[in-house]
């Protein structure tokens, strides 16, 4: 359902307990007019960052990443986009100065593929991977995680293998980025359980992501990791084919009893919103 075209206006309402999870492909914008646009949204620290990027791709997905934040933002207050301010916070993850409402945000790239997921209050971290792209699933794992997770990872078949290495990648780098300490935790403190009952339609290419989400899922701490799992809520999605999403919240009561509604948006920045029923 199409929600906005240019509609500068035009608002959307984000109530407690609601995560709107954004998305953009960056290959679908190549109109010059509306690049120029977003050049424009640009503060100049932005556009230095943005222009040192060696390789042509990488600049068009940064220049999309800033002008996609800054035009999804102001549906939610009365800040053009052009006027939102960041800073780092006190664990040096992006955050609005002062900010209209308490929104919190948090955002992530990789090829073909932008998100934002958007909260109020409570810490948020996202992740999206290519799942396409060639690695070491194994090594990676035995390097990188827990030993709960390796021993299910290599309990699988080579196909399942990959799959599941990106399930526990994208919620292992969400859960790190809605701390925003990155790698100053060790990914082999913290251990994810997916529950495999729950139906698997991670490549049925005709179940949008709304559709297409694993929610049960458990999360546990080494002995020496000061970290309670009650306070957390994961989710994985799968938009298409390719692309794997992670999203971890924490609140500060019992998560658990917290029921969460969850929104899905497709933006293409300054020109068109859709909602994904």
């Amino acid at each position: 359902m199409t929600l906005f075209h240019n509609a500068k206006n035009s608002k959307i309402s984000l109530k407690k307990n609601e995560i709107h999870l954004w998305q953009v492909n960056p290959f679908k914008i190549t109109q010059a007019t509306l690049l120029n646009n977003y050049k424009d949204l640009l503060t100049d620290d932005e556009t230095k960052k943005q222009q040192r990027y060696k390789f042509t791709p990488d600049r068009h997905d940064a220049l999309i990443t800033r002008a996609f934040v800054r035009d999804l933002l102001s549906y939610y207050a009365d800040i053009a986009p052009k006027d939102w301010r960041f800073d780092k916070g006190e664990k040096d993850k992006p955050e609005i100065v002062n900010p209209p409402l308490p929104l919190r945000f948090n955002l992530s790239h990789t090829k073909g593929l932008i998100i934002c997921a958007v909260t109020l209050t409570d810490d948020i971290g996202c992740d999206v991977e290519n799942t396409t792209r060639s690695n070491d699933v194994l090594a990676i794992a035995n390097r990188y995680f827990s030993a709960i997770e390796t021993k299910e990872l290599f309990s699988l078949s080579k196909e399942q293998q990959r799959h599941r290495f990106f399930d526990y990648w994208t919620l292992k780098e969400s859960y790190i980025k809605a701390w925003g300490l990155g790698l100053a935790i060790p990914l082999k403190d913290f251990s994810f359980i997916i529950d495999n009952t729950e139906p698997d339609k991670a490549h049925d290419p005709f179940i949008s992501i709304n559709e297409n989400i694993k929610s049960n899922i458990q999360l546990s701490f080494a002995a020496h990791r000061n970290d309670d799992q009650k306070l957390w809520r994961s989710w994985l999605f799968y938009p298409n084919n390719e692309h794997r999403i992670a999203l971890s919240i924490r609140a500060s009561q019992n998560n658990q009893e917290i029921d969460y509604k969850l929104r899905f948006f497709e933006s293409i920045p300054l020109s068109k919103v859709t909602e994904i029923k």
